[in-house]
């Protein structure tokens, strides 16, 4: 247990290091930039960890590492910004709080983990404690952020479980592995990034540093320690730390920029947070029925044995005495037998 706690631990440095991922942004970085935002996060993340690692995939880690990538950095980085630009942001967080019920239901389809009813409440707890953290009254609905929030949603979630499912081939590390995906992820977003929003723009001395802390505490490290915690977890208890990131952002906004937190969002924070603790408690074993006692048996007199011999006879019970004297009989006959 106590090995398990540290590494549930340093899991959720993770994503409680995400939730800083929107005060970086908004303080930090160039207003609207979000893929090229994601481009600076990934790509050197990934180029980082290459030349620290010196290790590039072999045989068929080529196209594992480009559909992990794809999965976790590359397609869910773009779907998450088309999210929270046609959203809310209390709502773009809610809809991506569904991923741990789709980790449960691919966890169970490509991982064999059984869903239980304790799991899937669990899961639901954490989704309702971050809508009443972030979700706003009169929040308006667009179909194709919210399509765009469960997809991204649903692309993590599978990212999670394939990890958990191909492992890392055998002598290579978390962090080669992890530079593996960023790379991969950061290639794809490349183009994308490009083509919607052109060229880069002028940095300033304060947008390099928010890009490098993203790059680097953010992404590189925060996703070793992600992928990871898939390697040790189960995939249903690595999602259900995923609500630490609504929670830290909910956090750092009401101490860094002053907004509120009324009883209903602390009330949702106790929730979602008590819901990501109790998803990493195992599940108590039932305890084996207890066998029924038999009454002992009477021990046996040791039966003296006969020495060893052609024809060794077996010596009846008795007393000592008597014994002794049918052995010298049986002896004697044994003795003219011969």
């Amino acid at each position: 247990m106590p090995r398990k706690a540290a590494v549930v631990a340093l899991t959720a440095l993770a994503p409680i290091s995400w939730g800083s991922t929107y005060f970086v942004t908004t303080e930090f970085l160039p207003a609207d930039r979000p893929l090229f935002t994601g481009l600076l996060r990934a790509l050197p993340a990934g180029l980082l960890l290459l030349a620290l690692t010196r290790k590039l995939p072999t045989g068929a880690w080529w196209w594992k590492s480009a559909a992990l990538g794809a999965l976790n950095i590359g397609a869910f980085f773009p779907l998450l910004f088309l999210a929270a630009y046609r959203l809310p942001g209390g709502v773009a967080a809610v809809v991506g709080s569904v991923g741990p019920l789709f980790v449960v239901g691919l966890a169970a389809l490509l991982l064999g983990e059984r869903p239980t009813a304790r799991t899937l409440l669990t899961a639901v707890a954490a989704a309702f404690g971050v809508s009443l953290v972030v979700l706003k009254a009169g929040a308006a609905f667009d179909l194709i952020g919210v399509g765009a929030g469960l997809l991204s949603s649903l692309s993590m979630s599978a990212g999670v479980v394939l990890t958990k499912r191909w492992g890392r081939p055998e002598g290579v590390g978390s962090l080669a592995l992890t530079g593996w995906q960023l790379t991969a992820g950061g290639l794809v977003i490349l183009p994308v990034a490009f083509l919607a929003e052109g060229a880069p723009p002028a940095l300033t001395g304060t947008n390099l540093a928010g890009y490098a802390y993203l790059a680097l505490g953010n992404t590189a490290i925060s996703y070793f320690l992600w992928f990871r915690g898939i390697e040790r977890l189960s995939a249903s208890s690595v999602t259900l730390l995923g609500p630490l990131s609504p929670i830290t952002a909910a956090v750092i906004g009401w101490a860094a920029l002053g907004q509120a937190l009324g009883p209903v969002q602390v009330l949702g924070m106790l929730i979602a947070f008590g819901a990501t603790l109790f998803g990493q408690l195992a599940p108590a074993k039932p305890q084996a029925p207890a066998k029924p006692q038999t009454p002992a048996k009477p021990r046996a007199s040791v039966e003296p044995q006969a020495p060893a011999g052609p024809a060794a006879i077996p010596v009846p019970f008795g007393s000592a005495e008597k014994n002794q004297q049918e052995l010298s009989m049986d002896l004697e006959v044994s003795a003219v037998r011969r």
